[in-house]
């Protein structure tokens, strides 16, 4: 019995192996070939906040003396400006491994992330267990389906379109990507610290991560089993001091000046930039009277910093993890410069729901809306440019219909989530009280 465990967990560690080895080829041999050029330069791929041409283009300003800072071409935070700076002068030619172990990185940190969520889960529901209805018994999910979840988010991230190609178009959404999963890492594990230094720095370079320190917070103090006002003080304020830490730190690298403020998150904030990428900004903002500019701006960040963050707190406050999924993708979707990288992240987690699937109505349009647009993108963007064949209208439908895709797809997750809840208590009949029940998403 102890050689068929040591056999299986053997085969099992091999296939493990054999997943990041493949993922990790695939990714290097395409940064070496001709076509990582026109990836990296992908409207899809690259914005003008994580575009590798601006980044080594800091860099090269930085090098000579020049404040990267005073034009219109670098949006990094200077802690990445000096990060990717030590590389270039050290070891340039390392940069497509290094940009390939920290995907891969980010694959395994979600992995070790998903095993500590389905442990929680896993505890959750046996602590509820006695609110199930009778019927609703076999609807619980046993040990084998709870660990088939970090298998599923691992491929998910490691083989995923959306993450390769970010990958090989070096774009710094792959350090904003491992960032954010060691801070779901350290919050699952219980570490406070580790999960605040890195939402921090994950926040410094981008902003909208900071949604995530509400999810972060109850998923802390459900961990540690503290007193839960308590925690999320402790939380808050660790997060607070070492964002301002980091603050304090980026005006040092910068000689003590804070003008960097307003072409990071000013540039987050304001959207000066008007080039065309998958999010909603652009088209809105290109057609917008300049007199009525601030107002859209206003709302539009509403939207994306804090429209949704307690409502949905309020009714998923006892999944942190759902809601920490729910908060990413709708920040991707609504941020100012969104990429396919974004997409890709949070797409990976969903996995850890695969028990919500079978509850969910609109799976077929969405997928058929992801792969549609996905290729359309691409080949309206070429009659637009360069046939002349048609025009910024057809590329902003394609982005309208993606975004729309991936509101259906977390409102059908939501709704799946609830129509079970409602099931494992009340069974299968949708009556209360001897009434007929119907569910409704509010």
């Amino acid at each position: 019995m102890c050689n068929c465990y040591l056999s299986y967990k053997l085969l099992y560690t091999m296939a493990l192996m054999r997943k990041y080895v493949v993922a990790g080829i695939v990714r290097y041999w395409l940064i070496h070939t001709d076509y990582w050029q026109t990836i990296a330069n992908r409207v899809e791929i690259a914005t003008p906040l994580n575009s590798w041409k601006r980044l080594i283009e800091g860099v090269y300003l930085y090098d000579h003396g020049i404040d990267p800072y005073e034009g219109d071409s670098f949006h990094e935070s200077p802690i990445m400006l000096l990060f990717f700076h030590f590389i270039l002068k050290k070891v340039p030619y390392l940069l497509p491994l290094i940009f390939t172990f920290m995907d891969i990185l980010t694959a395994h940190i979600l992995y070790k992330t998903s095993k500590a969520f389905v442990r929680l889960f896993e505890e959750s529901q046996e602590k509820n267990k006695q609110n199930v209805a009778e019927e609703s018994k076999t609807m619980l999910l046993n040990k084998s389906q709870l660990n088939e979840a970090p298998d599923y988010v691992l491929s998910v991230y490691l083989f995923n379109p959306y993450s390769v190609l970010n990958c090989v178009g070096m774009t710094s959404t792959v350090t904003q990507n491992l960032l954010i999963s060691m801070s779901l890492w350290g919050a699952a594990s219980g570490q406070r610290m580790l999960a605040c230094i890195f939402i921090a720095l994950a926040t410094h370079q981008a902003l909208y991560p900071i949604l995530l320190v509400v999810p972060i917070s109850i998923l802390l103090a459900d961990v540690n089993k503290g007193c839960n006002k308590c925690s999320y003080i402790r939380t808050l304020l660790a997060f607070v001091l070492c964002w301002g830490f980091l603050i304090y730190i980026s005006a040092y690298i910068m000689d003590g000046s804070y003008s960097y403020v307003y072409n990071t998150y000013g540039f987050i904030l304001t959207v000066p930039d008007l080039k065309p990428n998958i999010g909603l900004f652009w088209y809105f903002f290109t057609e917008m009277f300049e007199h009525f500019r601030l107002l859209f701006v206003c709302a539009f960040q509403i939207n994306a910093l804090a429209l949704y963050v307690v409502p949905l707190t309020l009714r998923f406050h006892k999944e942190p993890v759902l809601l920490a999924t729910v908060l990413i993708a709708l920040s991707t979707i609504f941020r100012s410069y969104p990429c396919v990288g974004d997409v890709g992240f949070y797409l990976a987690l969903l996995p850890l729901w695969k028990h919500l699937f079978t509850f969910m109505q609109q799976k077929f349009i969405v997928g058929c809306a992801f792969i549609i647009t996905s290729v359309l993108g691409p080949t309206v963007w070429h009659l637009w440019i360069y046939s002349g064949s048609a025009n910024a209208n057809f590329f902003f439908g394609v982005t309208l219909s993606f975004a729309t895709a991936q509101i259906f797809l977390i409102t059908d997750l939501l709704f799946a989530y609830i129509k079970r809840e409602f099931t494992l208590k009340h069974g299968s009949s949708r009556r209360i009280d001897d009434k007929p029940a119907k569910l409704v998403l509010q």
